[in-house]
């Protein structure tokens, strides 16, 4: 197999279901996003640190006033053993009113100060934050944009999209507010302890005697915590998924004709209760956890005024040292329980990085390789040789590998299933019409997704003028070909804006042009905005014969030399039928073109038919080459159209 057990190997082997790792490599790779903005990260890191500083102030403010006050209406001379009491003495007025007047205004000032500072780190600290989501969503959706269509069916879309929402702001909280606190509390914290022991230093071991209790408990709420986030992530993409699949046209269409309105609202209320009931049991967890560290923080407050009240009795400290002291706790015990808390909380942002990060490794299937070619105008020469290609690639791998008696005597039953085509060989040339006819399963579909490198081939290679196709860049590739299938996809936006998604800088005329060659200008004047009618959801909006003819003047816009159409006439009425033949027959003029066909006419008008059956090219000629063969076309031929005339017949050959 030319697949060595690639990324689908993250989709069947879920990794969101294991734990995440904090290790050097992974933290790396998180600051990694914050180093385009390290300028900025250093301007928030000194206003962290200049309010840090501000904050210390009021505490000794508290003291002082109390302190004043008290030796005022007691006329008693306080001691001046505190370390601060020198320098404040020098920087106020002797007088007690005036120096009660600037403590007041003082007091004041430092908060106003501190909130000016924070409204700016505020606006720096979501700068960053803000170009951190923009950095990671735009990778991550560049790099799904790259991903092969594999990925796509293998994956919901709700879970892509919980991946680019939710995870992703998940992820930059880690940045922007779990890491900011982190500096900020070990700042404060550092520096409480630190004046709280020039203070009174027993006070200050009486305080930290405690600390083990907030620390215990960490450890294990940090582990619940993390599962219970997890666990809320995969149920709010199971919703989104749900969301995604009956909330659209296509999904309510489903649910209105076979009447699963009832299931759909029971489904999705099961969904909704996991994520009520594991948002529940995250709340009361996190309540439990901070219950526990308030609790511990008033055992620390009432040992020190237990303790500090018997000090102001026999005389060794101030009234005023009790409360600065009591004031600095709070900045002690706090810092204190957010360190706790943030190894919970940093733990649960990884979770989102590691979902971030398990979609950007995902390995790209089709890439450009080194070196590759980029196409110029091409003749429209096409070769297969020898392509095999399976769908499940990495089953068919291990089915290939198996070394038991049971398991050797069902390969070959396996390979049937798997192997979408097994040894495809033929040549066209620049300019032909091919039709792919055969049953359904046949192979014919996949031979069109092979073209334009949707997939790759498990096996040989397919060439264009020569190059083959994994050696030419993918853009270049994509510029040849125009493609037309049976469900037609438009954006919910103006007709004129979906023309001009095969060629953005196409003018108004060239636009008309298109659409009169697909039959469909004068539908579109009819309407009350013209070219600027929005199409809707899907394009429903439209008929199917609508928008098959308004996808046929998209391809025309972008002028491919190679075309690929799943003939989009099978299920019409014949006026619609009579328009999109119409349209399709100057299209063929000078391109290659690819037809799955499921019309006789167009049969009987191709320069070679390929005939498929379960993956096998079994028959290629022309309409009387392979009548004379009396093989499986000529088989196909009889048992549809032995009855009626050629000339009238409109019948499906193969689905």
């Amino acid at each position: 197999m030319a697949h060595d057990g690639g990324w689908w190997r993250y989709i069947s082997h879920d990794p969101t279901k294991g734990k995440p790792q904090v290790t050097r490599t992974l933290l790396n790779r998180v600051f990694h996003y914050a180093r385009p903005y390290w300028r900025s990260v250093i301007l928030v890191l000194f206003t962290i640190l200049t309010i840090s500083l501000l904050e210390l102030i009021p505490p000794i403010l508290y003291g002082t006033v109390i302190d004043l006050l008290y030796g005022n209406l007691t006329n008693e001379a306080l001691p001046q053993q505190d370390f601060y009491r020198e320098w404040i003495g020098r920087l106020l007025p002797d007088q007690p009113g005036m120096r009660l007047n600037v403590l007041a205004l003082i007091l004041v000032a430092v908060p106003i100060l501190s909130g000016l500072i924070s409204v700016w780190q505020r606006y720096i600290n979501s700068k960053v934050g803000e170009g951190i989501i923009y950095d990671l969503r735009q990778e991550l959706f560049t790099h799904l944009q790259k991903m092969s269509l594999r990925f796509f069916t293998h994956t919901k879309s709700g879970e892509i999209i919980s991946r680019l929402n939710n995870d992703v702001v998940g992820a930059q909280n880690a940045i922007t507010g779990t890491i900011p606190n982190i500096v900020t509390n070990l700042f404060t914290l550092v520096s409480t302890l630190a004046i709280m022991l020039a203070v009174e230093w027993r006070l200050t071991l009486l305080s930290i005697l405690v600390l083990p209790l907030f620390l215990l408990p960490a450890r294990r709420v940090g582990r619940v915590l993390r599962d219970i986030r997890r666990k809320a992530m995969e149920y709010n993409a199971d919703m989104s998924s749900a969301i995604g699949e009956t909330l659209n046209v296509n999904g309510a269409l489903l649910v209105k004709t076979f009447g699963r309105r009832d299931y759909e609202v029971e489904r999705y209320g099961s969904i909704n209760a996991k994520v009520r009931d594991i948002g529940i049991r995250r709340a009361i967890v996190g309540r439990w956890f901070f219950m526990g560290l308030s609790i511990v923080g008033a055992l620390g407050t009432a040992i020190v005024y237990w303790v500090g009240g018997h000090f102001v009795f026999d005389g060794v400290i101030t009234p005023g040292t009790i409360v600065t002291f009591a004031a600095y706790l709070s900045r002690l015990y706090g810092p204190i329980s957010s360190l706790t808390n943030v190894q919970v909380e940093f733990v649960q942002a990884l979770v989102s990085f590691e979902r971030v990060f398990e979609y950007l490794d995902m390995p790209l299937e089709i890439d450009d390789k080194p070196g590759a070619v980029a196409l110029g105008i091409v003749r429209g020469e096409i070769k297969f040789e020898d392509v095999s290609f399976s769908y499940i690639a990495e089953d068919a791998e291990s089915a290939q590998n198996t070394e038991t008696e049971e398991d050797a005597d069902s390969v070959k039953v396996i390979e049937n299933r798997l192997w979408a085509l097994k040894n495809v060989s033929f040549d066209v040339a620049p300019g032909e019409l091919v039709a792919l006819v055969g049953p359904s399963g046949a192979g014919k579909t996949t031979i069109t997704y092979l073209l334009p490198r949707l997939y790759d081939p498990s096996e040989g290679r397919i060439c264009l003028d020569g190059h083959d196709l994994r050696q030419v860049t993918l853009d270049s590739l994509a510029a040849q070909i125009g493609i037309v299938t049976q469900e037609t996809y438009l954006l919910h936006d103006t007709i004129a804006a979906n023309l001009r998604y095969a060629n953005q800088n196409a003018t108004m005329v060239e636009m008309q042009a298109a659409c009169q060659a697909a039959n469909i200008h004068d539908f579109i004047v009819s309407m009350p905005d013209g070219y600027e009618t929005i199409v809707g959801e899907r394009g429903y909006r439209l008929s199917g014969g609508e928008k098959q003819r308004l996808a046929i003047a998209r391809v025309i816009l972008k002028d491919p030399r190679i075309l690929i159409l799943d003939e989009a006439t099978a299920h019409l009425d014949s006026q619609s039928e009579a328009l999109i033949q119409a349209a399709l027959e100057p299209l063929f003029h000078g391109r290659t073109s690819f037809v799955i066909a499921h019309r006789l006419s167009t049969i009987l008008a191709a320069d070679k038919i390929l005939v498929m059956s379960e993956g096998q090219l079994v028959e290629q000629g022309s309409h009387p080459q392979l009548m004379a063969q009396d093989g499986l076309y000529a088989h196909l031929y009889q048992t549809q159209f032995r009855q009626r005339p050629e000339e009238n017949v409109e019948k499906v050959i193969g689905d």
